[in-house]
């Protein structure tokens, strides 16, 4: 079974890779590898499905691969297979089998054919990773190519502006429950001395041992996994950029938004449901989350004058039911609310073209007005109020711009006197006196040394936040992440566990991909002098396509993407913080999160959105 259970990732990644040698022209053959894909991959579980109810439905987990090992630490790629597994691998194998079969007439003869497909089954392959995770590792890894995929899809019109922007917003919200995740990982590591597999969280005495004697880091953990899964869920007050991914194509907005992506942070809660399931201030949490998500999600999903944004308004209503199902320990219900809501979004979603035009016809000759609804029992001004605030969202996409995202720019245009010259300075000595501390913390008061490390990974943040507030030089911004990492490999190694292989596996992808990254944005700036900033989108990918694929292939080493050491890296750097070293944990995921937003905010002001020079074609703007 073992082997079994390893094929349901590897049909995936390898119709992965044919589909990136497939010729743009040949839009059968690309068409075919997809839903072969697809269809092959359910198959094969629905043969291994008979042989394991057949045998009792056990519970099977797999140590796979060993990628990392050193003194008191494994980075292993854990497979683990289980009820939840099977619902969400034969909900998400059907559904991506259904939609790439509509995509193959739906995208006929668009310019981005190919990469639509190359897309979705990018997609594919994170969703089993995710789904098949046996670990916090394991899971990550997944987690970040459907967050890759997630903005590749949304910006997939990547000649018009709204797509591009929403993109980028979406993107920037996935990292913050990446900070969820990075902070969970984090003290899991220090709860239970090893990378936990989620196995082990099913042994009730082991779980209970360890929450008895550190309540305090229990609950914290469970707190992050609330924030990840409410940030991949779109439960409040997250919730505003569901309807903003909608800018992708119809197919992509039912099977990410609708129905498989949307449910991971449900996947997530089940996942860990053993951990946190007698913590019940945290089950009150999670209750009270998708009760109130639930409530305004449905106020806002009726006055919505997009189909789309209806739909996914309900989707997120029904995902907050679904959170209370989970906290109320229902969990085979959730499963089966899952699966049907995943069906009936997707449904609802491809069928939503001839929807409106049927609404529009029986509107204009058959509407007859309801004489009596729920509405006229409210006072009229609480029914106006609570109009005029689902009609703006209840505000959720300006309050995450200000008090969020907003607050970072401010910060980081505190810091506009760092330019590059200022950076060479005066930032690069102040590093290099880090590297001589670092070296001789003999010869420094013991009373010093734990401060240090703080300090060292605040001025990271700082460059980062710096890179992140940027608008004139991209090259600034560059520099700005690749000193950030040098800053945290300084903060880190002051802790005596972490040694040089250890330094070295953190930041051999950085300055590999830094390097690249760099070297392209000097080629760009030369070829293109009187367009090169961050201050709008200028559409480069359009005059040139291969450097963007290469530089976004760089951007995703600079942050930390499974392409390079630097993913293992990150665990690394995170399982050598130790535990009184909250601020330096905070700091270091922060920064992390951060520097994602800013890399990809780059690219995408770069390569992205209707081309700057006017002699090209300008498209529509989109809603």
């Amino acid at each position: 079974m073992n082997l079994d259970i390893n094929s349901f990732l590897l049909i995936p990644l390898l119709g992965f890779l044919l589909s990136l040698i497939i010729p743009q022209r040949k839009e059968h053959l690309l068409s075919q590898v997809a839903y072969g894909t697809a269809a092959l991959n359910f198959a094969c579980f629905l043969v291994f499905a008979v042989f394991w109810l057949a045998a009792g439905h056990p519970v099977l987990n797999v140590k796979d691969i060993v990628l990392y090992r050193a003194e008191g630490y494994e980075f292993l790629i854990d497979i683990y297979f289980d009820s939840v597994t099977a619902v969400y691998m034969i909900v998400g194998a059907f559904l991506t089998f259904i939609i790439t079969m509509y995509s193959r007439v739906y995208l006929h003869r668009e310019q981005g054919y190919k990469r639509f497909f190359n897309t979705i089954l990018l997609f594919y392959v994170g969703y089993n990773i995710t789904i098949f995770s046996g670990n916090f590792e394991t899971l990550f890894i997944g987690w970040e190519i459907l967050g890759l995929s997630s903005f590749l899809l949304i910006a997939f019109y990547r000649d018009r502006y709204l797509p591009s922007r929403n993109a980028v917003k979406v993107f920037s919200v996935y990292r913050i429950g990446d900070v969820g995740i990075l902070l969970a990982m984090w003290a899991s590591h220090h709860l239970w001395h090893e990378n936990i597999t989620f196995l082990k969280l099913h042994n009730y005495s082991l779980v209970h041992e360890h929450l008895q004697n550190h309540s305090a880091v229990g609950a914290f953990i469970s707190l992050m996994l609330v924030v990840a899964a409410a940030a991949k869920s779109a439960q409040l007050p997250f919730s505003s950029w569901l309807p903003r991914a909608m800018e992708g194509p119809t197919p992509s907005s039912a099977i990410f938004y609708g129905s498989l992506s949307v449910n991971i942070g449900v996947f997530l809660l089940l996942r860990t449901y053993p951990f946190w399931e007698y913590q019940t201030s945290v089950r009150i949490l999670i209750g009270l989350l998708g009760l109130t998500t639930a409530v305004v999600a449905s106020m806002i999903a009726r006055v919505q004058s997009s189909v789309k944004s209806q739909i996914g308004y309900a989707s997120i209503a029904q995902i907050g039911i679904i959170f209370i199902e989970i906290a109320l320990g229902l969990k085979l219900l959730a499963l089966a609310h899952f699966a049907g809501n995943a069906f009936l979004r997707t449904y609802q979603l491809l069928v939503s073209p001839s929807v409106v035009s049927y609404l529009i016809h029986e509107q204009l000759y058959n509407f007859v007005p309801k004489l009596h609804t729920a509405k006229r029992f409210l006072p009229k001004r609480l029914e106006y109020a609570l109009y005029l605030l689902s009609v703006k969202e209840w505000n959720l996409d300006s309050f995450m711009s200000r008090y969020v995202f907003g607050a970072f720019r401010r910060v980081g245009h505190s810091l506009d006197f760092l330019t590059l010259r200022n950076v060479l300075v005066f930032v690069l000595p102040v590093f290099v006196i880090g590297l001589v501390l670092l070296f001789q913390q003999a010869y420094l008061p013991p009373y010093i040394i734990p401060y240090l490390p703080v300090i060292f990974s605040f001025i990271g943040l700082g460059m980062v936040l710096k890179a992140f507030s940027e608008r004139s030089s991209p090259l600034l911004c560059w520099v700005l992440i690749l000193l950030y990492h040098a800053w945290i490999a300084l903060a880190v190694a002051f802790n005596e566990q972490f040694q040089l292989i250890d330094v070295s596996t953190y930041l051999s992808g950085i300055l590999i991909m830094g390097g690249i990254g760099f070297w392209g944005l000097r080629k760009l700036q030369s070829a293109e002098t009187q367009y090169f900033a961050l201050d709008r989108y200028y559409g480069h990918s359009y005059e040139h396509p291969k450097f963007a694929f290469w530089f976004l292939i760089a951007c995703l080493g600079m942050m930390g993407f499974p392409i390079s050491p630097t993913f293992i890296g990150e665990d690394l750097v995170f399982s050598h913080i130790r535990e009184e070293q909250f601020l330096l944990a905070f700091f270091n995921s922060l920064g992390f999160v951060i520097g994602g937003i800013a890399i990809i905010r780059l690219y995408a002001r770069l390569f992205l959105g209707s081309h700057v020079k006017t002699y090209h074609e300008v498209p529509y703007k989109s809603a």
